[in-house]
């Protein structure tokens, strides 16, 4: 995860080519070009490593927006009372009840969002499910004996909640994040690849579409096609495995500790 960052953020000195020069089309790969070129003569693999600053920036900036959403909705109905409680909790059904993929779908069809639009509507998309594990969470931990200690001194529910209770579900709410972060991922991918993102967003979908699209596949132009692919994948895999991980731990028995 650690090396796909850097990849990111080091993407511009990464790149042999910049990515708006343009060679000859259609060039199959060589020491020039170790991934060859596509159909406007640009070089696939500088294309391929800024793709992925792109492809990141989606995921986590759609994981931050539903954690905000799902973090402030579930603490707060798992530790109000019961009339607050059940508002939330129908609200995060009737969340849950949209079909997010054609929700999006027919969003992106109408307003081809740029990157921090699609971000802000995958993660109203996404956030019922870190809703509802975080309001789980906390019902738990409302009955532990450290947070009726602290009742019991008089601590404000605002620090009750971030001083007592965040801490002992955050293993549950990074598990959440990465998840949520594979999953906005995906469905970018998914949208790019039908050709309803914005063209300007050179992402791994959008490279996956455009060699579809524009002769790859009739060429039999491989290096086109696959590394996007496996890109996708190889990170969404990473982020799964991590984000299971941390799921486990958050699982594990933990030593109720009374503190003063």
């Amino acid at each position: 995860m650690l090396a796909w960052l850097l990849v990111a953020v080091f993407a511009g000195m990464i790149a042999p080519h910049d990515p708006s020069r343009r060679f000859e089309p259609y060039s199959p790969p060589g020491s020039r070009h170790l991934l060859g070129t596509n159909d406007m003569g640009y070089d696939i693999l500088s294309e391929l490593i800024m793709g992925t600053r792109i492809s990141l920036l989606v995921g986590l900036a759609t994981a931050a927006v539903a954690t905000l959403v799902g973090l402030a909705a579930g603490l707060a109905a798992g530790y109000s009372g019961r009339f607050l409680d059940e508002i939330l909790t129908g609200l995060i059904d009737v969340f849950l009840m949209i079909p997010r993929i054609p929700m999006l779908i027919l969003l992106s069809a109408f307003m081809q969002p740029g990157a921090l639009t699609l971000s802000i509507l995958l993660g109203l998309l996404w956030w019922p499910p870190i809703a509802r594990i975080v309001r789980s969470a906390t019902l738990q931990e409302k009955k532990a004996a450290f947070v009726e200690s602290a009742v019991c001194l008089g601590f404000s529910r605002p620090r009750i909640l971030l001083g007592e209770i965040l801490p002992n579900i955050m293993p549950v709410v990074k598990a959440k994040f990465l998840m949520t972060f594979a999953s906005a991922m995906i469905a970018e991918a998914s949208i790019s690849f039908l050709g309803l993102g914005n063209p300007l967003l050179r992402s791994w979908g959008r490279m996956l579409y455009t060699a579809f699209n524009k002769g790859g596949l009739i060429h039999g132009m491989y290096w086109w096609i696959l590394p996007p692919g496996f890109c996708i994948a190889a990170v969404v895999v990473t982020v799964m495995a991590t984000g299971m991980a941390l799921e486990e731990t958050g699982r594990s028995p933990k030593r109720e500790v009374l503190r003063p």
